[in-house]
């Protein structure tokens, strides 16, 4: 199992979370102000500099206004269809 924040699994989530924001209509500095941290730490999230753990994804989802687990359940079926493609085409983790 690969670790790193650029992992393409990890590269998904990162791009979900950049996604969810924008959404929500949202700059990187509202949404710190929303979850009560720097704006540099959503910078580094997004960036990858920084990992997010579960309690932080669903602060972020709710603070854009999105179901955690609905999201989360997508991000999943969206990663195994990441991992079969790679799988189909002799890419390994």
């Amino acid at each position: 199992m690969q670790k790193s924040t650029f992992s393409p699994q990890y590269d998904l989530l990162r791009r979900r979370l950049v996604e969810l924001r924008e959404a929500a209509k949202m700059t990187q500095r509202a949404l710190a102000e929303r979850l009560e941290v720097p704006r540099s730490f959503v910078a580094r999230l997004e960036l990858g500099d920084r990992r997010v753990d579960l309690v932080e994804f669903i602060w972020i989802c709710q603070a854009c206004g999105v179901s955690p687990d609905k999201t989360a359940a997508q991000l999943l079926r969206d990663m195994q269809k990441l991992e079969r493609g790679a799988r189909r085409s002799g890419v390994t983790r």
